[in-house]
């Protein structure tokens, strides 16, 4: 039946429609096989990823499917990331697992969808490869899952729709979170600094920033719904609501409507204001901040607040000034120190943590001494380090100064070995101290052990019962292991 005329054209009213269509397909497919089909929704790469992917989830559960970890299933979905090569590898690597399930099952679905199908390489390659996957979609139009689900359901065709850019924005639709007591909240979308190496702003477009009052009011929503810890998430939080402004000059708070057509934007740190007021929200995160846009307006509401969490992710990517500047990373080394200056005065308690690439095209080993030296002085909390990854079609790729292998990885071996030595000094200081603790789940490797972790996001394991999972308990720190402590929660 052509159900075209009946179709909504706004939206999130035309997901729900399909959502409403692949019910009914999934009813006859339960009626047929006598049991619900399974999905599998595995998610590569960053935290916006997997954020995705509860969306994903639940637009799948909402439909009838039962989620299930086992790639062996009726319908596989991979969200994949393409931030380095190795991630597209991964993924060409596990799909030829897919395709021997799909021989033993041929009702079986595959879908990619994620940053790496932005790539136009990708798709050819995919078509010319890989022609048992059944549906691609890319980052912009993540929320029409539904929709393609549906067409994926009534063809026998690879189906493929992939946008180019979007200024569209559709959230209210099924999401099945990890955790009932956290969840991670998309503020804003793309990135508009094209650092050299990086692929993403190619992948997830211009900036674009969602209305303060729908996040707000997702936000209530969560809390409602048992949630004590939220984390804002966009590729520069710091960045958010500068590229959607009316007038950059306005000084106002979110209850502050103007009755025309325009849409008025807060800066980052008064997003943040607003959303401590919320009750029954305990724990604020957010994830992540670009050095040049951090302002000292958010180290003050930082400083201030009684729920934004103590930890800070602030991306380094190198110590060089000189490499910094052929990153395109908007700050020099100096600029960084300075920075980490302020933030420790402000809040000398505040973990930080940061990423590091090493291998950077004309990268020496005196570049690489000075991004140990800033190392040294910072003490990062923690830092993730990473090999450069050439990706087709950024600046960096093109650069005739492409540093040996042989070389970069001897000299993240020495980078490494420090950030290691610092980071497990740094987190050994809260040894014998009590602190609140956000209880997670049951360690995977003694069931009667939790993991719960701190503000600072500092992982710890401990003793108790799965009652207490969802709540932030008082733990005392006991043994720094590394990267984690053991406690003893107390009066529990």
């Amino acid at each position: 039946m052509d159900n075209s005329l009946s179709t909504p054209v706004s939206e999130p009213e035309r997901q729900h429609y399909f959502i409403e269509q692949a019910k009914d397909y999934i009813a006859a497919w339960e009626n047929k096989n006598h049991r619900k089909p399974t999905a599998c929704v595995t998610t590569f790469g960053c935290q916006m990823n997997a954020r995705d992917s509860e969306k994903l989830a639940g637009i799948l559960i909402a439909a009838g499917f039962t989620i299930t970890a086992d790639e062996n299933a009726d319908f596989v979905l991979y969200n994949t990331c393409t931030v380095r090569d190795h991630a597209n590898q991964r993924v060409y690597g596990r799909l030829g697992k897919l395709n021997h399930f799909k021989k033993n099952n041929p009702r079986m679905k595959i879908a990619l969808c994620g940053c790496m199908m932005q790539e136009d390489a990708v798709i050819e390659k995919i078509k010319a490869n890989y022609p048992f996957i059944d549906l691609i979609f890319g980052t912009h139009n993540i929320y029409k899952f539904a929709e393609l689900l549906v067409a994926m359901l009534n063809t026998d065709e690879m189906v493929i729709d992939i946008w180019q850019d979007t200024d569209q924005i559709v959230e209210d639709l099924p999401v099945e979170r990890k955790y009932p007591f956290k969840s991670g909240i998309n503020i804003m979308f793309g990135c508009n600094n094209f650092c050299t190496y990086c692929i993403v702003p190619y992948v997830r477009g211009r900036e674009r920033s969602r209305p303060p009052e729908d996040i707000i009011d997702e936000i209530k929503r969560l809390v409602a719904d048992g949630v004590v810890e939220i984390m804002l998430l966009g590729q520069n939080v710091n960045s958010y609501g500068l590229t959607d402004r009316v007038n950059d000059d306005c000084n106002y708070g979110l209850t502050d409507r103007v009755n025309d057509n325009r849409n008025f934007y807060p800066d980052f740190p008064t997003l943040l204001t607003e959303i401590e007021k919320i009750t029954g929200l305990e724990r604020i995160r957010f994830m992540t901040s670009h050095p040049k846009d951090l302002s000292d307006g958010l180290i003050q509401v930082m400083k201030d607040s009684k729920k934004i969490c103590r930890h800070i992710h602030l991306p380094l990517q190198a110590g060089s000034t000189r490499i910094l500047t052929a990153m395109n990373r908007g700050y020099t080394k100096e600029d960084y120190l300075h920075l980490i200056t302020k933030i420790r005065k402000a809040m000398p308690d505040i973990a930080i943590t940061t990423d590091i690439i090493v291998g950077f095209p004309g990268e020496t080993p005196a570049d690489v001494e000075e991004t140990i030296s800033v190392v040294k002085k910072v003490n990062f909390d923690n830092a993730f380090t990473f090999l450069y990854s050439k990706r087709t079609g950024t600046p960096a790729a093109a650069m005739t100064n492409q540093v040996p292998a042989a070389e970069a990885k001897q000299n993240f071996g020495r980078l490494l070995k420090v950030v290691q030595e610092t980071a497990r000094l740094r987190t050994g200081r809260l040894v014998g101290e009590t602190h609140p603790v956000l209880v997670e789940e049951i360690n995977a490797q003694d069931s009667l052990m939790l993991n719960g972790r701190l503000a600072n996001n500092t992982i710890v394991h401990f003793p108790g019962k799965p009652d207490l999972i969802g709540r932030i308990v008082d733990v005392k720190l006991t043994e720094s292991c590394g990267f984690y402590y053991l406690g003893i929660a107390l009066n529990y």
